[in-house]
């Protein structure tokens, strides 16, 4: 880069190009979303067989195909446009040195160096100061007298600064001044070509169709590289809330501009994924960025591991031992390996609810949250529906053994819960979600999983998640508010242990929250399903109206019964019981988890109980006793 490509540099013109590729990416965005959530939906509600199992799977590799331009494209946008913002700024300098130059009456030459006229006071033959020519350098100081001095050693500069006292003419100390500046100038946009050219030539795909784990590897590549390069762009977003307050990160985001806002998806969609307050539709886009890099790396990494060699070998009747391949093995690969298979196995579980959007009326899915290896169960915040926009929001807390392996449990739990509610309310929207981030109890009986007592007696697990709950809902309400400027009407409901989460997530102010302490859910109704105990005798201790809390419990169920010996119901009370003062409800079911089945192809009572409250039918929810007045 040289004084003259710099002079006529547009930056306009990369920020034109960066406006096609973002155009290209909103484009194989929206086309994702018309193949997954529209022609696939409707083609898995009305078609079955060969051929349309055949035809639904094309259409997903489609989608990952649309998917995949959407990312790369994105971040080919963000590049060229923190590659613009860093040449604007090295211009800017080099455009203000030049008209400051001329200013002075200097010239500026085509090589960038700076010609100056003749002046100061005349010497004994009555002669002015001769005029003369100085090119820059870019490492020059800015302070003080500059030096045209190719050597910037401290013996050479302070030569020079001796010799610019004694110059009779102070037409060549402005000058170099100026010349210095424009040499810096065109130093920061050489420096800035050297940092983006490599990072823009880096943003290919392979000739081919087929999206495959190396490509998702290479973006996610790409990301990382693009990012650090665009330091100094991102640093101009204002930073958003540094303690997670998810109002103040709806509000932040809101106040992003387009480009900005773009940025961040293509820069970070790790952390806006995980961030409370965000829109539903943000957090969804970022998290299937990260979704698709992590399994293309943790497949790759599972595929790395050798297989499992010959565990024993015979030394006799009835004589076994430990091959030395199968410890070497055992030692340096089985606990990643089971690792890996969980986490592959839980993206499967995500990829397969994506996969039912349409099937019985099932609306598309949000991707809220998504870690494989956080606590130590995973993380998996799945919406059905867009929860910012619907009329009635259900957050569900699956209870003990819930883990990222297990989810589709849960998540079609859920989802039969949408279905229901949105069977009595058909013109309302209605939103569902399965809310897994906390260490589920992983043992309900003694000497299970070498627990001599069950984790699942004690409230750590749930007095640890409890502010993780609380800080989402928060978020829920933030985004809901934001993007329709009204509440809405939101139910918390848990099962089992999950009923303990909320409990604790009750009796937890985030320290963002700035209320009072034990300030109240930010629910319209909490829903418990067979608790064990909420670490509360009554609504009231747990800030809630009674009028609004509802249990339910079967009579063959003995959790409820089982919590009260744990000891998570305080003073051996829990939700179910009539002294606790909530809205007992009726059950037709039977077992633990029968709450959400069908019988006889129609809705139990039990299930359409739950629907009634979700979506504020108060009247049609059968009780076994009213709450307390």
């Amino acid at each position: 880069m040289d004084y003259a490509t710099l002079k006529s540099l547009k930056p306009s013109e990369f920020e034109d190009a960066a406006d096609g590729y973002q155009a290209v990416s909103n484009m194989a965005d929206h086309a994702r979303e018309s193949v997954e959530r529209r022609i696939a939906a409707k083609m898995q509600a009305t078609l079955k067989g060969e051929a349309a199992s055949a035809a639904l799977t094309q259409l997903r590799n489609l989608g990952q195909n649309f998917h995949y331009i959407q990312v790369e494209c994105g971040l080919a946008s963000t590049a060229l446009n923190a590659m613009a913002s860093d040449f604007r700024a090295a211009k800017k300098k080099l455009d203000s040195a030049v008209a400051d130059a001329h200013d002075q009456g200097f010239t500026v030459n085509a090589d960038g160096s700076v010609s100056y006229p003749a002046g100061g006071e005349k010497d004994e033959d009555g002669k002015t100061p001769e005029g003369g020519n100085v090119s820059g350098i870019a490492n020059a100081s800015s302070k003080g007298p500059l030096t045209d001095a190719g050597d910037s050693s401290d013996t050479a500069k302070a030569i020079a600064r001796q010799a610019a006292n004694f110059d009779p003419n102070p037409n060549h100390a402005r000058a170099l001044e100026y010349a210095n500046r424009i040499a810096r100038a065109v130093q920061e946009a050489a420096e800035a070509d050297e940092l983006w050219a490599p990072k823009l030539r880096s943003l290919k795909a392979d000739d081919d169709l087929t999206v495959s784990d190396d490509d998702w590897i290479d973006a996610k590549k790409d990301t990382g590289g693009v990012r650090t390069a665009a330091k100094n762009y991102l640093d101009a977003v204002k930073d958003r809330p540094k303690n997670g307050d998810p109002k103040l990160t709806a509000q932040w985001w809101k106040g992003l501009s387009k480009d900005q806002q773009e940025a961040l998806i293509a820069l970070d969609p790790a952390g806006l994924g995980k961030s409370d307050g965000l829109p539903a539709e943000v957090r969804d886009e970022a998290n299937r960025t990260v979704l698709s890099e992590a399994r293309a790396q943790y497949q790759r990494e599972r595929d790395a591991i050798p297989p499992e060699p010959t565990k024993f070998r015979h030394l006799g009747p009835n004589t076994e031992a430990y091959t030395d391949e199968w410890l070497a093995w055992h030692h340096k690969y089985e606990n990643r390996a089971k690792q890996l298979d969980k986490a592959l196995a839980g993206m499967d579980n995500i990829e397969k609810r994506f996969e039912r959007t349409g099937t019985k009326n099932l609306p598309e899915a949000y991707l809220i949250g998504f870690d494989p290896f956080a606590n130590s169960d995973g993380r998996v915040i799945i919406a059905n529906g867009n929860p910012d926009t619907a009329d009635h929001t259900a957050v569900y807390v699956p209870g003990s053994k819930t883990d990222i392996r297990s989810i589709n449990d849960e998540l079609d739990k859920s989802e039969t819960l949408w279905r229901e509610s949105s069977s009595l309310r058909p013109n309302d929207s209605v939103s569902t979600i399965t809310w897994f981030d906390y260490n589920a109890p992983r043992s309900v009986k003694p000497m299970i999983e070498h627990d001599v007592l069950p984790e699942a007696m004690f409230d750590d697990q749930a007095a640890e998640g409890a502010p993780r709950l609380r800080q989402f809902l928060d978020g829920n309400a933030a985004a809901h508010e934001s993007a329709t400027g009204e509440k809405g009407h939101s139910t918390l409901i848990g099962h089992s242990y999950g009923t303990t989460v909320i409990g604790d997530a009750a009796k937890v102010d985030p320290p963002y929250h700035g209320g009072q302490a034990h300030d109240p859910l930010p629910v319209d109704d909490v829903m418990t399903v067979a608790s064990p105990g909420v670490q509360a005798k009554s609504p009231g201790d747990m800030g809630l109206d009674p009028k609004h809390f509802w249990a339910m419990a079967s009579p063959d169920d003995s959790v409820p019964g089982w919590g009260k010996t744990a000891g998570l119901g305080e003073d051996r009370i829990v939700p179910s019981d009539p002294e606790f003062g909530a809205n007992i409800m009726t059950t037709d079911t039977e077992g633990h988890s029968g709450y959400w089945d069908y019988k006889d192809n129609e809705a139990s009572k039990s299930l359409t109980n739950q629907a009634g409250v979700i979506v504020g039918e108060y009247d049609e929810v059968g009780l076994k006793q009213e709450a307390h007045e």
